[in-house]
Formats: C-alpha cells, sequence, structure tokens
C-alpha cells in the first residue's frame, strides 16, 4: 500500500486474516503510534507517508536517555565517518572531487553533512558501512544538533584530494 491508501475497516481485516477485532484495534493502535497510519473519524484508517527519521526519533526517546549512550552514539558516528575518510583520503579523481564539492555548494547546511558522507560511502563501496552510518547518524541527528564550519568541509575536500590518516585525525579533532 501507499501513502493516502485506505484499509480496510477492522470487522473487514478480522474476517481476512482469522483474527479478533481486539487484535486488529491494537495493530491499529501500535502502527498509528509508529506513524504508519492515521485514523479519521468518520472516514477511516489510511497509510500516512513514510519519513524516514521518525522511526529513529521514536526509538531514540526510549533508548537514549543517558548521556553516557548519547556520548558513545557519536564517537561511533564520527569513527565511522573517519573509516570513510581513511580508505578515501588522498585517492579521488578530479571528476570525485568536483561532485563532492557540488554537494557542498548545493546542499543546505543541515543536508550538507548527510549528503556528502552518503555520497563518500558509496565511494568507498562499504555496504555494510554506510548502513551502519545511516542508522547511527539518524539517533545522532534526533539527539545533537550537529554543526560543521565551512572551513571544516574545506579541510574535509582537502583531506579528500591529498590528505593522508594524520589529516583525517586532525579533521576530527579540531571540532570536537
Amino acid at each position: 500500500m501507499k501513502s493516502g491508501d485506505k484499509l480496510p475497516s477492522e470487522r473487514e481485516l478480522s474476517e481476512q486474516l482469522n483474527v479478533g477485532r481486539s487484535s486488529i484495534r491494537e495493530a491499529l493502535r501500535a502502527m498509528e503510534l509508529l506513524g504508519l497510519i492515521e485514523t479519521r473519524r468518520g472516514e477511516g484508517t489510511f497509510m500516512k507517508a513514510y519519513r524516514p527519521y521518525y522511526m529513529v526519533e521514536l526509538l531514540s526517546n526510549f533508548l537514549l536517555n543517558e548521556s553516557r549512550t548519547k556520548s558513545e552514539l557519536l564517537t561511533a558516528k564520527h569513527m565511522l565517518e573517519k573509516e570513510a575518510l581513511f580508505l578515501l583520503a588522498g585517492t579521488l579523481s578530479e571528476n570525485q572531487l568536483c561532485r563532492v564539492s557540488q554537494i557542498l555548494n548545493i546542499h543546505e547546511k543541515k543536508q550538507k553533512h548527510h549528503e556528502v558522507f552518503h555520497y563518500l560511502f558509496e565511494l568507498c563501496n562499504q555496504n555494510l558501512l554506510l548502513s551502519m552510518w545511516q542508522f547511527i547518524s539518524g539517533f545522532a541527528h534526533t539527539t545533537y544538533e550537529l554543526e560543521y564550519d565551512e572551513q571544516w568541509y574545506e579541510k574535509l575536500v582537502h583531506v579528500l584530494d591529498e590528505g593522508t590518516s594524520l589529516d583525517v585525525m586532525d579533521l576530527y579533532n579540531s571540532n570536537t
């Protein structure tokens, strides 16, 4: 089903799935809490548009209550980003460096970091690292208001162009 599609009634779902209406009602309440559906009085229940960070935001409220966990989350995010930079430092083609610059110039401040690192993880051809980074970055996004200034991104481009492992470490040490 897609956003805006109407779900069958509780009675119809109960018959189709051969379960009690109370079970259907409970499942629908859970789906509504998760932001997957919405109920409109007198109209029925409808699928909602998928919001990629909604689940992460919801889970983060329950999972990330201790400051130690929050700090560890940020450390893990930085570790994954550094790994991508270790793999790519000084190895990008002129076209790839141009693309990084385009991303940094086109995107809004809040999207810039996500978009550029998404591209870098793709260049690394490390799908597992990309998935881990997206998940952790999503949690970090709900917990921290992370800001990187233009100078940090200039250093990032330098690291990608002709940097070393020490330059990668310096990049993150200068922003903490």
